[in-house]
């Protein structure tokens, strides 16, 4: 099967199973991680990832892929 861009899909789990591009932002969880921070507020525009990210974040620390 030929890789998609998967324009709209907000499921990192979706993402990988249907073998679609994704850019990776798994550094974030470093820097997110050892900054310790109370409180993290994530701002973008629009359409940036911000729930992708999140949920990716959710399936790195389930250590699954649903």
């Amino acid at each position: 099967m030929a890789r998609t861009v998967g324009i709209g899909i907000q499921d990192f789990g979706k993402i990988i199973r249907n073998n679609c591009f994704y850019v990776d932002k798994t550094a974030f969880i470093r820097e997110w991680w050892e900054n310790q921070d109370d409180v993290t507020l994530i701002t973008r525009p629009r359409r940036f990832g911000k729930t992708l990210a999140m949920s990716m974040l959710e399936h790195f620390f389930c250590g699954t892929c649903r």
